[in-house]
């Protein structure tokens, strides 16, 4: 589908679904993304985000919601399951306000039945304004009869040579050749890896992970070194992240500082592996190199906080965000270069046993709560050990040190 064809069925969904509408709102949409607001009882307000593909119609778009709760992850997972045609999006969003009004208990509004009409004339030659009748007729008709496969291609086509109309930057502004590369590489790889019948991860998963990279490669952080990202082996599912810049006023800064004169390496090394539910379920995030003492690092590698958990996690997050996070955490809890400690200690296995003793300790028994005014933070090891909490002793003792 064309650009202008998307928006038209925006502004259709917009004139429909307004932000004052009693029921869902539309509050922002841009052709890649949608926010929306389903009004459960006045009070409480559902806040829904929608990531719109390139290949849309081709790939469907992907949906997810503020909130843990199972239920409503459900309702998102159903919308997989809605027929392909050119307007899915607006058959998903029928699907997904009948299936939040069955789960609240509220009567099916009346306006959804508005989705099933034909997109008005007036609102897809208004986008279409700048091509003439012809060209866009012999669009549509020559995209009927290509296969889904040839549909996709030209999506990417289009995606990458149509000038912006509305003054909207184009999604690859910002970002430096040798980034665009890669990104058109994994393109590449995942249309043959489809073609060869060796698909691997899940659309929702790998749509979420190109946006993210994109978002980090146009990110200040990223050009300014503060880190770097590297896909393991041109996995999309597997990154190497350097923080490369610390709180120079740490003493983590100037461990790494001595570490580069010592062995020629002035980052911390860290490993990112995402799943096929992947937002919805958090990154595994673990520390490669250097060994670190503090800095809430347990053993094998793997991280101390709630961010990194189901029960702290939220599909809204960005990586960098989570990225940038772990840095400040790192320096909050002291971190330290272990140096000349056994560099084999970090590895998977142990990363993912401390997890998964850490997981079990804070379901039982939750998580530290800092004071309101000093903000979020992540979990406090000391406030553990004094509640005289079971863990494993390899984990009690990593958190001691």
């Amino acid at each position: 589908m064309s650009v202008s064809g998307l928006k038209a069925e925006l502004k259709f969904l917009e004139s429909i679904f307004d932000p004052s509408h009693e029921r869902f709102r539309i509050i922002d949409w841009k052709p890649d993304e949608l926010s929306c607001q389903f009004n459960v009882n006045g009070d409480e307000l559902l806040i829904i985000h929608c990531n719109i593909t390139e290949s849309y119609p081709s790939t469907p778009p992907i949906w997810f919601v503020d909130s843990d709760d199972p239920s409503l992850t459900q309702v998102l997972e159903r919308l997989e399951n809605v027929r392909r045609s050119s307007t899915l999006l607006l058959q998903q969003l029928k699907r997904l306000i009948c299936d939040l009004c069955r789960l609240y208990n509220l009567p099916q509004h009346p306006d959804v039945e508005m989705l099933d009409q034909p997109l008005p004339a007036g609102l897809v030659s208004q986008d279409r304004k700048h091509g003439t009748t012809d060209e866009v007729t012999s669009e549509e008709e020559e995209e009927e009869e290509m296969g889904e496969q040839d549909i996709e291609d030209l999506d990417h086509y289009e995606m990458k040579e149509e000038e912006p109309v509305d003054g909207k930057k184009s999604e690859d502004d910002g970002i430096e050749k040798e980034n665009l590369a890669i990104l058109e590489k994994i393109r590449k790889n995942q249309r043959q890896d489809h073609l060869n019948g060796a698909v691997s991860g899940s659309v929702q998963a790998s749509d979420r992970l190109m946006k993210e990279l994109r978002e980090i490669y146009r990110s200040q952080s990223y050009k300014t070194g503060i880190y770097s990202v590297e896909l393991v082996s041109d996995s999309l599912y597997e990154w190497h992240v350097k923080l490369r810049t610390v709180d120079p006023d740490s003493p983590l800064h100037s461990d790494l500082k001595v570490l580069k004169e010592k062995e020629g390496m002035d980052y911390i090394l860290l490993n990112f592996s995402y799943k096929d539910n992947f937002p919805f379920d958090p990154p595994f995030v673990r520390v490669v190199s250097p060994v670190l003492s503090g800095g809430y690092v347990l053993g094998g590698g793997a991280l101390c906080m709630e961010l990194l958990t189901k029960q702290g996690w939220s599909s809204a997050y960005s990586i960098e965000s989570v990225i940038m996070q772990i840095n400040a955490t790192l320096v909050k809890g002291k971190a330290r270069v272990q140096f000349g400690a056994n560099k084999h200690q970090y590895n998977l296995a142990r990363a993912q046993q401390s997890y998964k003793s850490l997981v079990q300790i804070h379901e039982k028994n939750g998580w530290y709560t800092p004071p309101k005014e000093d903000g979020k933070k992540p979990y406090n090891p000391v406030t553990e050990l004094e509640l005289g909490l079971e863990m494993e002793p390899e984990l009690e003792w990593t958190l001691m040190i």
